[in-house]
């Protein structure tokens, strides 16, 4: 009886829906750096919040200077450009200072490098750029809009900058599905990830996958603060955007990308509805663990996630 045959109800149950879904798009984005990097060196990269803290200062000060001297598109490109080459410059350095010494350790003393490389990047971005909240625009309309008027009492209530954020993410989920699967770097990157030492004895460099890798995540991480820092501002709560992250691909699967995608749908559904139709049972406030909560119950039934492959080990 939650919806009932009242045509406001149900428009309102899918208002919830479709917000539930469009903040799970933005988790997903988050997410995807982190299922970048483990899909092809098998390193849980705790510092993907930290990049998206630093891409996202970077881009709001250099377009924050920019647009005082150029047209704003084409201090938005200019901007992009600095950001993209300043996550490049970050992949360099955590390859050449950090991962290249730790060939072959454990999967433990990888993690626990990012974690070292979070508290470095975060210290670095706001010693650089600032500590300051900033405000970000980047062009992208903000106001809300009803659909489907004709069909339910009142309409369904969106916001075009979640909108415009989905249409972002699933360009960048298409982009990088070609990425992997049509081009010799994407294969070569999937290789790695299937069998480290078995690439290498096939000419594969280990050093400039690793490489490459981190500085595709770190464009994800400028396209997941561009949205992030549109909806809340730059600032340094970006980095725990990365916890809302861990919940999705517990869900979808660490080692897929199309899990992190279904993951943040299901993820950012859940949380919602939940909130709304079982918040008020428990005095609410359920929207900020409820997550954890899905993620806990996955990990119990199938550890390896939705989407994810199933680690066998022989003995």
């Amino acid at each position: 009886m939650m919806l009932g045959f009242d045509p406001a109800k149900v428009g309102f149950f899918f208002e919830v829906l479709a917000s539930g879904l469009l903040s799970g798009i933005l988790y997903a984005l988050v997410a995807l750096g982190f299922v970048l990097i483990f899909k092809a060196s098998g390193v849980f990269n705790f510092a993907q919040g930290a990049m998206v803290l630093v891409a996202g200062l970077a881009l709001v000060r250099a377009l924050g200077w920019l647009e005082t001297q150029v047209p704003f598109w084409l201090a938005l490109m200019l901007a992009i450009a600095f950001s993209g080459a300043l996550m490049t410059g970050i992949a360099w350095a955590v390859e050449r200072f950090a991962l290249r010494k730790l060939v072959n350790q454990t999967a433990l003393t990888l993690f626990m490098a990012t974690i070292g490389i979070t508290f470095v990047l975060e210290g670095l971005g706001q010693q650089i750029f600032g500590a300051q909240v900033y405000k970000l625009d980047i062009g992208l309309p903000r106001d809300s809009l009803f659909v489907l008027e004709s069909v339910f009492d009142g309409g369904i209530l969106l916001n075009q900058l979640d909108l415009w954020s989905a249409v972002l993410a699933a360009l960048l989920v298409v982009a990088l599905a070609v990425f992997f699967q049509k081009t010799q770097v994407g294969r070569a990157l999937r290789a790695v990830a299937d069998d480290h030492a078995a690439a290498q004895s096939v000419g594969i460099p280990l050093t400039r996958v690793w490489f490459i890798v981190w500085m595709v995540a770190g464009f994800v991480a400028i396209a997941a603060a561009a949205v992030w820092g549109s909806k809340v501002g730059v600032q340094f709560s970006l980095v725990y955007v990365a916890l809302k992250a861990l919940p999705v691909i517990i869900v979808g699967g660490l080692t897929s990308i199309p899990g992190a995608i279904v993951g943040g749908l299901l993820i950012g559904a859940g949380e919602k509805l939940a909130e709304v139709y079982l918040g008020p049972s428990v005095g609410g406030g359920i929207e900020h663990w409820f997550a954890y909560v899905v993620a806990l119950l996955v990990l119990l039934v199938r550890p390896q996630g939705l989407f994810g492959d199933r680690i066998i080990e022989r003995i």
